[in-house]
C-alpha cells in the first residue's frame, strides 16, 4: 500500500469531517443563558487547501428529530461563509431548561457538502428571576435578621457638637461619649446586649472596664454585658478616633429581665461628649460638668453610613436535607443550585458531580453563579432525599488577613438556593425547590476558612444524613433569608476539579511525632489521609512549600498577612471505626510539605496523598526542544498556571489566593497557547466589571470586598481589563467581549486621563521585585496607559465606532510625544535610568521614534551584556526585554538570556528544584507565582515561531517565523486552537534545516522560512515554488516567505 505523504496529499481523499462542537466555548454545557449562544466547529481534513465555504446547521428540540435531519428548532439552511467560530444561533426562542441538540455540516472548495457532525447538545438555564422559585435558606439568621432584638428605629447617629462632622471631621482625633442610666435592684436580669459601631476605631468600657474595641465601623457589633452591670448607676462610655470621612457613634442597648418591659437605651442627643481624655471619664460616678450633649446627625440607615449589618459568627458547616417522593418515570431531572460561599450537592446519599469549591468567587453584591447538575440517573421511583453540605468559602470569610474580606460587604450566614426540575414520561413536570419544610443540622466540619484551614470530627458525622431513609426527627427548620444582594447567573466556565492525585515522594520524622512529608511537586490543593486509631485521636496537618533547618515546615513567609491563626492547617479527629480516609471540603493550600502531627504511631508514606485542584482548565498546546531547560521551565510554569485559577486568577495558591490583577495579564498570553481557558477569562473579566467604579476605577485585586481602591496600583496591573479582552478576540476571535465591555474601556482610560498630568500617569505598581536596576514607575504606568488608549482605539475601529477610534488614537499620539519628551534623552539614546525594563518598556509598546530604534536597542543589548548575558528586571521587565529583542533584531540574546541557568534567571529557580515559578529572582518570597511566566509565550512565538495574524484572528490566518538560535538543534510547538491543530517543528540535521508546518483546514499561512536562496528550498522533496498549496513571496533579510493553504509542508533548506 503507497503510503500518502504531503508531496502527494492532494491527490488522496479529499473527505472533510467536522468535529469539536462547541457552544460558548463548551462541550455540551449545561444552564447556558445566552439567548442567542455562540457556536462552534473544526473542520477537518487531511487535503491541503481544504476550505469551509458554506455551512448548515441544525437544532431541535429531540435527539430523534436531529437523526432525521430536520432542525425543528432551526435549519440554517446552507450559509455561504468560511465562518465556525461563534456563530450565533438563529433559531427559534428558547425557554428556561429547555435543551438543543444539534448538529453541522459544511461544505469544502470542490462544493460537496460534508456529512454532519456528530450531535452535540446545550441546555439553557433559568433566564428569568421568576424561574427560581426556590427561597434562600441558613441554618442560622442572617446579618438581617440577627438585628430583630433591636430597635433599630430609635438609634441615631451622634457627635459631639463640632461643625459638620460628616463633611469637616475630626482627621485622627479622638472623641469621648458617655451615657448613664439607672438599674433596679429588684429586677432581675436575663440578658443584656449591646448593640454599637463608631466611625472610625472605637474602645468600649462599661463601668469603668474595657469590654470591646473595633475598628471597622461598616459592619456593627453585639456586645453581651449581662456581666458588667451592677444595680443603680451605670455608664457607658466610648471613645472614637475618627481617621477621615465622616464621624459618628450609634448604638442600642437592650436590658432584659425576668418580668416587665426591657430597658432600652439608644443613643441620642441625651448622650454627653467631649474632645479631651479625662482621668475617670468611664465611670459611673465621673462628673462630666462641661460636657456637652451629643449632636443628632440622623437615623440608623441614612446617609452617609448607610445600612449596616451585624458580622455572623463562625459555626460548624450546616447540612441541608429534603425528601420526597417520585410517582411516575422520570425522563430527565436537572438540579439548579447556589450554596454560598461553597457547596456540595447529595441525592439519595449519592456525592453529585466533581466540582469541589463550587461555585466561584464573585462579588456576591453583583453576581453569584449557580451551578447546573443533570440529576436523571439518580433519581429513583419512590422515595427520594436531597441533600446539601455548605461551607463559608469567601462569602463568609470570618478570618482576618490585610485584604479585609472579613469586611467585605457581602458577609453574611452561608445560604442556599436550590430547585429540582422534573420531566416525567408523561410530559409533566414537578419541581422540589428551598423552603421552610427542608430540615438543618451541624455537619462534622467545626471550622473552615479558605486560608486557615478545616476542621473535621469523624464522630459528629451522620451517616446516611442525605438519604431517603435518614432519621431526621432531631434536625430543625431552616431560616428564610435574604441571601446575595447580586443576581443569580449560571457558571458557564470549568469548574474546579481535582485532577490529579500525587504520591509523595519521601517522609521523614524530625522530631519525634512529627512527621513531613514531600510531595516532590509544588501544587494548590489539600493532602488525603488513610489512618486507623482510637476515638477522638485528633491529626493535624500543616501545609508549606519550605522547611526549616530541623526539617519542620515553615510557614513564615507566606503567612506574614494572615491575622489569625491557623494558617494552611488541617485537623481531622478520628471517629475510631477501623482505617478512615478523609480530606477537606470547602479550603484549599499551597504547598509542597506537609507536617504531620498527632498521628496515632508512624505513617506509612502511602498514607497520605497530594491532591491537585483547580479550574480545570485543559492544556491544548506544548512546547518542545532541544534545550531540556526550556521544557523544565514550561512545565512549571503549567503548574503555576493551573496551581493560581480558582475561579479566577490568583497570585500564590498560599500567601494571599487574591486576583491581582497584574499577575492575570502577565500571565494570560501564555495561557492564550497553553491552555483552553477562554470561558473562565470571561467570566473574570465579568468580575472587573463589576468591581469598576462609575469613575472608571479598578482596584488592585478582583473580586475584592473593598480593599485595593486609591491604593496605587495603576495602569501596569489594570491594563488586564483591556488585555484580556483583547486576546480573546485575538487568539478566540471572541468580538463579543470586546462589545460588552467597550464603555469600560473607554471610562477607564478616561479614568486615567483625569489622574495624568501632562499625559504621563507617576502612580502605580511598577517592575515588581527588580534587582538593582530600578526603573521609575512612571515609565510603566505611562506605557500600558498608552497601550489602553491605542487598545480602545482599535476596538472602536472594529465596532465600526469611527469617532471614537480617532479620539483615542490621537490620545495615544499626545501620550507618546510626552512620554519621549519626558524620559528620552536624545543625546545618549537612553530612557529615564536606562534600565533595562525601561528601554524595553519603550521598545515593546512601540513607543520609540522609529529614528531612534537601533540606538535604544544597542542600549538595550549593551546592558545585558554588561549585566554578563543576564536579565536585569522585575516581572514587568520580564515581559518587555524577550520580546523586544526579538522584535527588533536581537532574538540571539533574548535567547541568551533566557538559557542562563546562573542568578538572576529561570534557570537558576529550576537549577534550584523549583517544580512552579518563583516570585522573585532569589527565592525569597513565594515559591509558586505565575506573573514571571510569558517567557513561555515567548517560546511558542520566537522558538516554535507560532504568531496570530491581528488581521485575520483566532488562527484563521497564521504567521509561522521561527528563529534558530543558540544551541538550538529542533524545536517544536503545536496548539489545539478553535480552528484545529496548529503547529511548527524544526530540526538542524546533515547540513539541512527541515521546518514542518501543520495548518487547520480552513486557515491560511504565512511561513518565514529562515533561508537566503529560495532555488534551494524544498518543500517535501520538490521545488518549494512548484510545491500544491504554496506560493512564494519573496526573499529578504535572511528569509524566503511563503503563503501556504491548510494542509501540512515539510520545508528543507540548507544550513548554515
Amino acid at each position: 500500500m503507497a503510503t500518502i505523504t504531503p508531496a502527494n496529499a492532494e491527490s488522496s481523499n479529499t473527505a472533510l469531517t467536522v468535529e469539536r462542537l462547541r457552544c460558548e466555548y463548551l462541550v455540551n454545557p449545561l444552564g447556558i443563558d445566552a439567548m442567542s449562544p455562540r457556536l462552534g466547529w473544526v473542520p477537518q481534513s487531511s487535503v491541503r487547501g481544504q476550505r469551509q465555504t458554506a455551512y448548515q446547521i441544525l437544532a431541535a428540540t429531540d435527539p430523534q428529530v436531529l437523526a432525521a435531519d430536520r432542525g425543528d428548532l432551526w435549519d440554517s439552511g446552507k450559509v455561504d461563509s468560511h465562518e465556525s467560530v461563534h456563530v450565533l444561533y438563529g433559531g427559534q426562542p428558547l425557554a428556561s431548561g429547555q435543551r438543543v441538540y444539534w448538529k453541522v455540516r459544511v461544505w469544502g472548495r470542490d462544493g460537496e457538502p460534508s456529512p454532519y457532525s456528530e450531535p452535540a447538545w446545550w441546555e439553557m438555564g433559568l433566564l428569568k428571576p421568576e424561574d427560581w422559585r426556590g427561597q434562600w435558606l441558613a441554618a442560622h439568621p442572617d446579618r438581617h435578621q440577627m438585628l430583630a432584638p433591636f430597635d433599630t428605629a430609635r438609634m441615631r447617629w451622634i457627635w459631639w457638637p463640632e461643625a459638620n462632622p460628616d463633611a469637616a471631621p475630626p482627621k485622627d482625633q479622638s472623641r469621648f461619649f458617655r451615657r448613664t442610666f439607672e438599674l433596679p435592684a429588684d429586677r432581675t436580669i436575663t440578658r443584656a446586649q449591646l448593640l454599637l459601631t463608631g466611625d472610625d476605631h472605637y474602645v468600649l468600657h462599661i463601668n469603668g472596664q474595657q469590654v470591646g474595641t473595633n475598628d471597622y465601623w461598616q459592619m456593627l457589633r453585639v456586645y453581651d454585658l449581662t456581666a458588667h452591670l451592677q444595680p443603680g448607676t451605670n455608664a457607658l462610655a466610648v471613645v472614637i478616633r475618627n481617621y477621615g470621612d465622616a464621624a459618628g457613634l450609634i448604638a442600642q442597648l437592650r436590658v432584659d429581665f425576668v418580668e416587665g418591659e426591657p430597658l432600652v437605651l439608644s443613643t441620642d442627643t441625651a448622650w454627653q461628649s467631649s474632645d479631651e481624655d479625662k482621668p475617670g471619664w468611664t465611670d459611673p460616678g465621673f462628673d462630666a460638668t462641661g460636657w456637652q450633649a451629643c449632636r443628632d446627625l440622623g437615623p440608623f440607615g441614612g446617609a452617609p453610613w448607610g445600612e449596616l449589618y451585624l458580622l455572623p459568627e463562625p459555626r460548624s458547616a450546616p447540612l441541608f436535607r429534603k425528601s420526597f417522593t417520585v410517582a411516575k418515570p422520570v425522563k430527565a431531572a436537572q438540579a439548579y443550585i447556589c450554596g454560598l460561599g461553597y457547596h456540595e450537592l447529595y441525592l439519595n446519599n449519592e456525592r453529585i458531580g466533581d466540582h469541589v469549591l463550587d461555585p466561584a468567587f464573585t462579588n456576591y453584591d453583583h453576581r453569584a453563579l449557580y451551578v447546573t447538575h443533570d440529576v436523571t440517573e439518580q433519581i429513583k421511583p419512590g422515595k427520594n432525599a436531597i441533600g446539601v453540605m455548605l461551607g463559608n468559602g469567601w462569602y463568609n470569610m470570618h478570618t482576618r488577613a490585610v485584604w479585609l474580606f472579613d469586611k467585605a460587604p457581602w458577609r453574611d450566614v452561608p445560604c442556599l438556593r436550590m430547585q429540582l426540575h422534573l420531566t416525567f414520561e408523561d410530559g409533566s413536570q414537578e419541581t422540589i425547590h428551598t423552603d421552610p419544610t427542608w430540615k438543618t443540622a451541624p455537619g462534622p466540619i467545626l471550622f473552615d476558612a479558605i486560608r486557615n484551614g478545616e476542621a473535621y470530627d469523624a464522630r459528629l458525622e451522620r451517616n446516611g444524613w442525605a438519604s431517603p431513609d435518614c432519621d431526621d426527627a432531631d434536625w430543625q427548620p431552616p431560616h428564610v433569608v435574604r441571601g446575595p444582594a447580586g443576581r443569580l447567573v449560571p457558571q458557564t466556565m470549568p469548574a474546579i476539579q481535582v485532577t490529579q492525585t500525587i504520591q509523595p515522594v519521601a517522609m521523614s520524622e524530625p522530631q519525634p511525632g512529627i512527621f513531613v512529608f514531600d510531595l516532590g511537586q509544588n501544587l494548590a490543593g489539600w493532602a488525603r489521609l488513610t489512618v486507623k486509631g482510637p476515638a477522638g485521636t485528633r491529626v493535624t496537618l500543616k501545609y508549606g512549600e519550605r522547611l526549616n533547618a530541623d526539617g519542620t515546615v515553615n510557614q513564615d513567609l507566606i503567612a506574614a498577612h494572615s491575622l489569625q491563626a491557623p494558617f494552611q492547617t488541617d485537623t481531622y479527629i478520628l471517629k475510631g471505626d477501623g482505617a478512615e480516609t478523609w480530606e477537606p471540603r470547602f479550603v484549599y493550600h499551597g504547598f509542597q510539605y506537609v507536617e504531620v502531627s498527632g498521628w496515632p504511631g508512624k505513617p506509612a508514606l502511602d498514607n497520605l496523598q497530594g491532591r491537585f485542584a483547580h479550574t480545570a482548565c485543559p492544556q491544548v498546546g506544548n512546547f518542545e526542544c532541544s534545550n531540556t531547560l526550556f521544557g523544565r521551565i514550561q512545565r512549571a510554569a503549567r503548574w503555576s498556571y493551573w496551581g493560581n485559577f480558582h475561579g479566577y486568577p490568583t497570585d500564590c495558591p498560599h500567601r494571599e489566593k487574591n486576583g491581582w490583577t497584574g499577575d492575570a495579564h502577565m500571565a494570560s498570553e501564555q495561557a492564550m497557547y497553553s491552555f483552553d481557558n477562554a470561558a473562565a477569562y470571561a467570566k473574570w473579566i465579568d468580575d472587573m466589571r463589576d468591581a469598576m467604579k462609575d469613575d472608571g476605577q479598578l482596584p488592585g485585586i478582583v473580586p475584592t470586598g473593598g480593599w485595593g481602591y486609591h491604593w496605587g496600583n495603576g495602569p501596569a496591573w489594570d491594563i488586564a481589563y483591556l488585555t484580556i479582552p483583547w486576546q480573546l478576540y485575538l487568539y478566540h476571535g471572541d468580538r463579543g467581549i470586546l462589545e460588552r465591555h467597550y464603555a469600560g474601556f473607554k471610562r477607564y482610560v478616561d479614568y486615567m486621563t483625569s489622574r495624568a498630568e501632562g499625559h504621563i500617569v507617576s502612580f502605580g505598581l511598577g517592575d515588581w521585585v527588580a534587582i538593582d536596576q530600578k526603573t521609575p514607575e512612571a515609565v510603566t504606568s505611562t506605557g500600558y496607559y498608552y497601550r489602553g488608549a491605542l487598545l480602545v482605539s482599535q476596538t472602536a475601529t472594529l465596532l465600526g465606532k469611527l469617532d471614537d477610534a480617532k479620539r483615542y488614537a490621537d490620545l495615544a499620539g499626545r501620550i507618546r510625544k510626552a512620554f519621549n519628551a519626558k524620559f528620552y534623552d536624545r543625546r545618549t539614546g537612553q530612557y529615564a535610568t536606562g534600565s533595562q525594563t525601561a528601554l524595553a518598556c519603550a521598545l515593546y509598546h512601540g513607543l520609540v521614534e522609529p529614528d531612534q530604534v537601533d540606538r535604544v536597542v544597542a542600549n538595550l543589548v549593551a546592558n545585558i551584556e554588561k549585566c554578563d548575558g543576564h536579565i536585569n528586571s522585575g516581572v514587568l521587565g520580564s515581559i518587555y526585554i524577550p520580546h523586544a529583542l526579538t522584535r527588533y533584531g536581537r532574538p540571539d540574546v533574548a535567547y541568551t538570556l533566557a538559557a542562563k541557568t546562573t542568578y538572576p534567571s529561570w534557570g537558576h529557580w529550576i537549577q534550584q528544584g523549583a517544580t512552579t515559578l518563583w516570585e522573585d529572582w532569589k527565592g525569597e518570597a513565594s515559591l509558586n507565582h505565575i506573573f514571571f511566566g510569558d517567557i513561555c509565550t515567548w517560546f511558542y512565538q520566537a522558538l516554535a515561531g507560532i504568531r496570530v495574524d491581528p488581521e485575520q484572528p483566532a488562527f484563521e490566518h497564521i504567521l509561522i517565523r521561527p528563529e534558530i538560535l543558540g544551541d538550538l538543534t529542533w524545536a517544536k510547538g503545536e496548539i489545539d486552537t478553535v480552528r484545529g491543530k496548529v503547529a511548527s517543528h524544526w530540526q538542524l540535521a546533515d547540513g539541512a534545516l527541515t521546518l514542518t508546518v501543520t495548518i487547520p483546514a480552513n486557515s491560511t499561512a504565512t511561513v518565514f522560512l529562515p533561508a537566503s536562496d529560495p532555488s534551494k528550498v524544498t518543500e517535501s522533496g520538490r521545488s518549494a515554488a512548484e510545491s500544491p498549496g504554496v506560493r512564494f513571496i519573496k526573499a529578504e533579510g535572511g528569509r524566503c516567505t511563503y503563503a501556504v493553504d491548510s494542509g501540512q509542508y515539510v520545508f528543507a533548506t540548507p544550513w548554515p
